[in-house]
């Protein structure tokens, strides 16, 4: 473990041997990051939430393995380097199930490195393989982020009248959760550099408090006017008058538009829906997962029941009544019906006449 200086807000630190990720249940009073080793540690950060966020948890898994391949001295064929390293990234897409990105990663991964030890008999060419494509991932993360947020600012600045918004999220969706920059808080970043955000209304997000703990974080540090709120006054600001928009991110999209993502997040699109406020979705296109017709299929993952029997997500002194069941969910699906629309890098997947997200013709079109 090592301290180091709040440089950026960078929660993956990477090169080529070497992996730290910031220990985000300490923030925002510690700065502490983790020094990650292997596969193993690489899983323990994703399930103990040290990594959270879609994005980041399928790529601190990634280049968890790259390490412990970097640093091995590994014995065998080109064929059995391939398969230990689809056995470890099974493993470690265990680590959370609910989030796309994390299977899809893996999936993608399993299958270079199948077919390049299909090429060579040298375990080193498959190993390389791997790493050139886990390193990858962490430069086109940051890259897809700030087109979403291009995209995001353009189509929400376009569908109201106003030329100050304010913008709600719910949970971290920013440069903590990605690579950098981010998603959903990518686009409030982009409303903000473009002069079109007034403020920015941020969910605490219980149980863990990802809104309070890092998005208020984040944005006190990039300076972007904004205020907290309790999860459950978000429908008071609203008939307030005081919200423009909603975004907020997704750890898995179904082809149907049905979108995962942190709990609470379903409230607000009811909430929204009932106000006439714009919902919309941020997520990188490897969140949506064409194999799933509808958010019915998404298997939804249930935290444990410390996070609401103790303060401060587990870590504190307890607050409920011994006894007590627990029932905590850590996502929730909200239908395609209450979603405005869904900001890619590649741009917005709108409703097509029939009402419904046509995703598979906007992939097929963007490919």
């Amino acid at each position: 473990m090592a301290n180091q200086a709040a440089i950026s807000l960078q929660a993956i630190c990477y090169s080529r041997g070497s992996l730290s990720l910031l220990d985000q249940r300490k923030l925002p009073q510690e700065t502490v990051y983790l020094e990650i080793h292997t596969a193993a540690d690489g899983w323990s950060a994703i399930r103990e939430m040290v990594v959270r966020g879609a994005p980041a948890i399928a790529i601190s898994a990634a280049l968890s393995l790259a390490v412990e391949v970097s640093n091995s001295d590994f014995k065998g064929t080109a064929v059995d380097a391939a398969s230990f390293l689809v056995e470890r990234l099974g493993y470690l897409e265990s680590s959370r199930p609910t989030a796309v990105n994390l299977s899809e990663a893996t999936v993608k991964l399993q299958n270079i490195v199948k077919k390049v030890a299909e090429t060579t008999s040298n375990p080193e060419v498959v190993f390389q393989a791997y790493l050139e494509a886990a390193e990858i991932m962490l430069t086109d993360d940051v890259a897809a982020n700030k087109s979403i947020g291009c995209h995001g600012a353009a189509i929400i600045a376009s569908g109201l009248q106003t030329k100050q918004l304010s913008v709600l999220t719910h949970c971290n969706t920013g440069s903590l959760a990605t690579a950098g920059y981010g998603t959903a808080l990518g686009v409030i970043r982009a409303l903000h550099s473009g002069g079109q955000l007034e403020r920015a209304y941020c969910t605490e997000t219980r149980p863990f408090n990802q809104g309070s703990r890092l998005t208020a974080y984040e944005l006190v540090h990039d300076k972007i006017p904004a205020t907290l709120i309790a999860d459950s006054s978000a429908a008071a600001l609203m008939k307030a008058g005081r919200v423009n928009a909603i975004v907020v991110g997704a750890d898995r999209i179904a082809a149907n538009g049905d979108t995962a993502n942190k709990i609470g997040t379903y409230s607000l699109a009811v909430a929204a829906s009932h106000h006439g406020i714009p919902f919309y979705v941020a997520a990188p296109l490897t969140s949506i997962d064409g194999s799933m017709a509808s958010g019915e299929e998404i298997v939804i993952e249930e935290r444990s029941p410390n996070e609401l029997l103790f303060s401060h997500g587990g870590l504190g002194e307890r607050v409920a009544a011994s006894g007590i069941d627990v029932w905590n969910p850590a996502f929730d699906v909200t239908p395609s019906n209450l979603i405005t629309a869904i900001i890619t890098e590649k741009g917005v997947i709108t409703r097509n006449v029939e009402g419904f997200f046509a995703i598979t013709e906007f992939m097929e079109r963007t490919a």
